[in-house]
């Protein structure tokens, strides 16, 4: 399979792809999210991980697969990025309270021989009951979800904030480890 690089500072990613047994080198990518879009198009998130992972892909003098994802939570057809404080975090949890929303994580991989590149998404609809201010306002104060788009991880919320998960539930943590191995061996 050669080298594989991911290119991304998550330690949330970093986990799964140890839980599926890859050697990996962690590369962040240099390159700057522009999180202006607000209407949801697949396009648009492929593209935030097309440009992360070749970012990275460029910087590479040996071959080796680059990793580059990106992961965003949907509602009503907007993008709920994230929260940049205590208030936009309570909006967006108030927003997702008692519905249900979609989140897509797109992954891309570019070979540093030639630039080549394969990009696949995945989409989990997650389904939130509903909160009360107090389970809101608790879980920001206690997991402060500012570097999480739509201001919440899925791995660390409290019993009784979701409803129901159809999907896969390593997509909603920021890398859907079925699109890397599919990606990765061909």
């Amino acid at each position: 399979m050669g080298k594989i690089i991911l290119g991304s500072s998550s330690p949330r990613r970093s986990d799964i792809l140890k839980n599926m047994k890859l050697d990996f080198e962690i590369i962040p990518s240099s390159y700057v999210e522009k999180h202006d879009k607000t209407d949801f198009s697949y396009s648009f998130v492929e593209n935030l991980a097309y440009n992360k992972a070749l970012a990275v892909a460029k910087e590479i003098t040996y071959e080796a697969k680059v990793i580059g994802a990106d992961t965003i939570v949907v509602i009503d057809n907007k993008i709920l990025g994230k929260p940049q404080n205590y208030n936009a975090a309570l909006k967006m949890l108030n927003l997702l309270s008692g519905k249900t929303h979609f989140v897509v994580t797109s992954v891309a991989v570019v070979n540093t021989k030639d630039l080549s590149f394969k990009i696949k998404s995945d989409t989990t609809y997650v389904t939130f009951e509903k909160l009360t201010n107090e389970q809101i306002e608790n879980y920001i104060k206690d997991y402060k979800p500012y570097d999480k788009a739509g201001a919440y991880g899925i791995q660390e919320l409290p019993k009784g904030f979701i409803k129901n998960v159809e999907g896969a539930i390593d997509n909603v943590i920021g890398l859907p480890s079925k699109i890397v191995a599919e990606l990765l061996s061909n």
